[in-house]
């Protein structure tokens, strides 16, 4: 069977080197940078991925999927629990009360979001149990007024368990003898550490205390919800608040935590942009090759077109030598990028090995070690754009080579 005219010389172009050296430099030269630019942008968004996978793994272990509030607090949380438990994907649900206070010690302060737990209902909701690196979540009783702290924040304020700090609350007392803030005294219990910026800013107290605290003696602000999965909490925690009936309300993590969790997707976004300069040079270079070729080629366009061919046929020639150039380079990309991404965070362990230097120390980063999670979608969105951009970079040369008159370029051979 015989071959598409176009797409036969047009390869013959692609695989050509006697006297053109230099073209096939820079065929080769747009091939390497299509395969390296295509290789980055998928080892990096794959490492973007990891990040955002450690992030929400390690924050969502300790604090809730979704929270259900009621205006003025809950008396019979328990009720309101069994009833949200029985909802599809709720796993457990759990009473809590939180606000936001000063937490002082040694003359240090940090501002904090204290929440009233009740530990043993925690466990069910959260894994701060089992993160705990000093003490217990066990000692948050009734009237003990013990506190468990995030790691950072017990390195920040120099305290260990059984040390005291202070709680100054955004409220005042007024008495006789003037206006004072109002403050607690509380014994460090514990610490614990999620290895994200939860060690920070959060603090546990018991929960009858906390009401205590805000003025909400015998009821709870509302109710901590567990989900089988992270995701299926997207959309359902508001829907399920009101099914409870007027006055309650409900967001899951990507209300409460979604700022952070949008910054890091911002971030991929823009170094994949960032990065696709890379594909675009390289579909620049395509271009320059293509160029070069149809200047040096005028002879033989004129005596194909002598031959019967005619201009469409003229540009599908160049635009299959360029198509494939880049089809080329973005496959073989691809393929090195997949394999890199797979393997990346055991490269960069053995390379860690073999310096005997850690690139992530534990005592700065949250995250010791490098993520890497491959999706293919990023893949294909990847290798799409790049065979795009390479079609794309074939359309001038070949209008070019399309408009060349065979008897003015043989006027002269």
């Amino acid at each position: 069977m015989l071959k598409p005219v176009p797409l036969y010389i047009g390869l013959r172009y692609v695989a050509a080197r006697r006297r053109q050296q230099f073209i096939s430099f820079i065929n080769g030269f747009s091939l390497v940078g299509m395969a390296l630019g295509v290789l980055a942008l998928i080892v990096v968004t794959s490492v973007m991925n990891g990040f955002d996978r450690e992030l929400k793994t390690r924050i969502l272990s300790v604090v809730p999927h979704g929270l259900v509030e009621r205006e003025g607090g809950l008396q019979d949380w328990q009720g309101v629990a069994e009833k949200l438990e029985q909802q599809p994907h709720v796993e457990a649900a759990s009473p809590f009360v939180k606000g936001f206070a000063l937490v002082s010690a040694y003359g240090d302060s940090h501002g904090v979001q204290f929440q009233g737990v009740e530990p043993a209902a925690l466990r069910n909701v959260s894994q701060v149990g089992d993160k705990m690196i000093m003490g217990s979540l066990d000692e948050l009783k009734p009237r003990s007024y013990h506190i468990v702290l995030g790691r950072i924040l017990a390195q920040q304020l120099n305290v260990m368990p059984g040390e005291s700090v202070i709680l100054t609350l955004p409220q005042v007392t007024v008495t006789p003898a003037g206006i004072f803030p109002r403050t607690k005294r509380f014994t460090v219990a514990g610490v614990f550490s999620a290895g994200a910026q939860v060690d920070q800013n959060i603090a546990l107290i018991n929960i009858e205390d906390a009401a205590r605290l805000i003025r909400m003696p015998g009821k709870v602000q509302g109710l901590q919800l567990r989900f089988d999965d992270m995701d299926n909490a997207l959309g359902r925690v508001p829907l399920y608040a009101s099914e409870l009936g007027e006055g309650y309300s409900g967001e899951d993590w990507s209300h409460s935590h979604g700022n952070l969790f949008q910054a890091v997707k911002m971030e991929k976004t823009v170094v994949t942009l960032m990065l696709m300069i890379i594909v675009a040079v390289a579909a620049f270079n395509i271009v320059s090759a293509l160029v070069l070729m149809v200047a040096d080629k005028r002879s033989d366009i004129a005596v194909l077109r002598t031959l019967g061919l005619t201009s469409r046929q003229i540009m599908a020639v160049f635009v299959v030598q360029g198509s494939a150039i880049g089809f080329i380079g973005a496959i073989s990309g691809a393929v090195l990028g997949i394999l890199v991404a797979l393997n990346l965070t055991e490269m960069v362990s053995w390379a860690e090995n073999l310096l005997g230097a850690k690139i992530f120390d534990p005592r700065v980063f949250f995250v010791s070690y490098l993520p890497s999670e491959f999706r293919a979608g990023d893949a294909v969105v990847v290798l799409s754009a790049a065979i795009c951009m390479s079609l794309l970079a074939t359309l001038f040369p070949a209008w070019r080579a399309a408009q060349i008159e065979p008897a003015e370029a043989l006027r002269y051979e």
